[in-house]
């Protein structure tokens, strides 16, 4: 059977499949830099040649595994890491989404006037003689009829026109019609500014109407500024992304651009008490929600394992029934919870005999949060503290017992504290899953509750990923500079707490 996998054959599977490759990724990079996305298209090309260059030489047998691994861990870890810390450091918010090149292109397009008697004509789109876009306007009130296209108007005689009973007119001399199928096709007719007079243009505001504007802001290059054509008045760059009355900082022209503002945000986590008070408050809730959750899982779990580790009949299906609510998805435990949860119609109040508001409470809702997060919790902290008791000697156990040790004493001084030792990095990881348990927050509360007339962003049970979501996506203004300081923050948290454990639980000295 190895011997497939050597000789002609498996060098023609690995051309294959390297050409496969390489054609796909060539295809992914050629995308990328047509829109713009050049750093990813360079990723993409390097990939092509470590991969080719790996794989069709032997300069290194371990390179050949590690490749692979190497960039995708590249492009979905190292990547996204960098570009949070970028965006961290940049005015990145609602009207601030485009780059400068596009904002100011969108600011002249809506930098315009309808002239004094906000004039509308009658028109039909086409071709002109000279196939460039045109239209062919009808000023019923004055009876003027002409062709109008980007550079150029050409008056027409209304006995060379078909006019219809409306009196509007729907063919002309060197004047070609759009079908319905042409108009559907492509809307760059409508984009195109139809030349008026003094100043003034015709645009398309909807089929068989246009409207006279004209343009009331130019960009001057030079001195990166707008003008207003028609006051004289200035508006200049703020170095935060817009535009400004010169005078005025206050009056601003939008859309704006992504700027750098370096660390502003990270400066409003401490400065702004806007920003700081429910970040403190979220932050203390966080560390809370995660360390209760670690205690109550693995406190209910061992209880668990303690339990079934004497034999006793039908342990097997107890065992299996613990499982059940690990073996099942989180997503819907948590929906059914939350179905349980529910104040009228909801199981628990039923059977309580209560009409607990449970989601409308701060405390109640805590409250079910880390009941939901214990359910979904204990059986797999149930399952390796089972694997764990068996891997410690009984022989401990028994001379403990020998030297005249109750149960406790042996539990307390012999069996919890070889547990916490081979547990510690699993307790670790347990805390630092649930300091970022963004699903169960989201799923079974929102976040809430919050007061969203006032103006709240974080609500009673949000943790500082779900927080950080909110400000990112949950309201009007999404500002995506400022969560993505927040998400570096988290990061170095998570990372710090973890470090710290690790060191004191002395697991890093295994692998030195």
């Amino acid at each position: 059977m190895s011997s497939i996998f050597r000789g002609k054959f498996a060098l023609i599977l690995k051309i294959i499949i390297l050409a496969g490759v390489t054609a796909i990724l060539s295809l992914l990079a050629q995308s990328a830099v047509a829109s713009g996305e050049i750093a990813i298209g360079v990723f993409l090309i390097i990939s092509i040649f470590a991969l080719n260059f790996t794989y069709f030489t032997k300069i290194s047998i371990p390179l050949k595994f590690f490749v692979p691994g190497i960039l995708f861990f590249i492009a979905f870890v190292i990547a996204p890491i960098l570009f949070t810390v970028l965006m961290s450091t940049y005015n990145y918010q609602t009207g601030n989404y485009i780059a400068k090149d596009a904002a100011i292109e969108q600011v002249l397009i809506r930098g315009v006037e309808p002239d004094a008697n906000q004039t509308t004509f009658d028109l039909v789109s086409g071709k002109a003689a000279n196939g460039s876009d045109a239209i062919l306007v009808s000023d019923i009130a004055n009876q003027n009829f002409f062709i109008s296209t980007e550079d150029e108007l050409t008056a027409l005689d209304a006995g060379e026109l078909t006019i219809n009973e409306y009196g509007v007119a729907t063919t002309a001399p060197g004047f070609t019609e759009l079908s319905a199928d042409e108009l559907a096709k492509s809307d760059a007719y409508t984009k195109v500014r139809y030349t008026y007079s003094d100043g003034y243009y015709i645009v398309i505001e909807g089929q068989g109407v246009g409207a006279v504007f004209r343009q009331s802001l130019a960009y001057d290059e030079k001195s990166d500024t707008m003008k207003n054509l028609q006051t004289g008045e200035i508006y200049v760059d703020n170095n935060r992304g817009n535009f400004v009355l010169e005078g005025s900082p206050e009056v601003m022209l939008t859309p704006g651009w992504r700027a750098p503002v370096w660390f502003e945000n990270y400066a409003k986590l401490v400065t702004d008490s806007r920003v700081r008070t429910p970040l403190i408050k979220v932050f203390i809730w966080t560390v809370i929600f995660a360390s209760l959750t670690v205690l109550s899982t693995f406190a209910f779990g061992l209880l668990l394992a303690l339990a079934l580790n004497r034999k006793m009949h039908g342990r097997r299906i107890y065992r299996s029934i613990l499982i059940l609510p690990y073996a099942m998805p989180s997503i819907m435990s948590i929906l059914i919870w939350g179905g349980m949860f529910d104040t009228e119609f909801g199981a628990i109040n039923n059977l309580l005999g209560t009409d607990i508001a449970w989601f409308s409470s701060a405390n109640f809702a805590r409250a079910a949060v880390l009941l939901v997060n214990l359910w979904l919790g204990f059986p797999y902290f149930y399952l390796i503290c089972s694997g764990s008791l068996q891997a410690i000697p009984s022989e401990l156990q028994e001379a403990a017992a020998i030297d005249g040790a109750n149960p406790r004493q042996v539990f307390r001084t012999i069996t919890l504290p070889l547990l916490l030792q081979i547990l510690s990095p699993l307790l670790i990881a347990s805390f630092a899953f649930n300091f970022n348990n963004f699903n169960l927050i989201y799923l079974l509360t929102g976040g809430g509750p919050r007061n969203t007339l006032d103006g709240e962003i974080a609500g009673a049970t949000d943790i500082l990923i779900s927080y950080t979501y909110q400000i990112a996506f949950g309201r009007n203004i999404l500002d995506f500079g400022l969560a993505s300081a927040i998400s570096v923050l988290i990061f170095f948290l998570v990372a710090s707490i973890s470090f710290y454990g690790l060191r004191k639980s002395k697991v890093m000295e295994t692998f030195g």
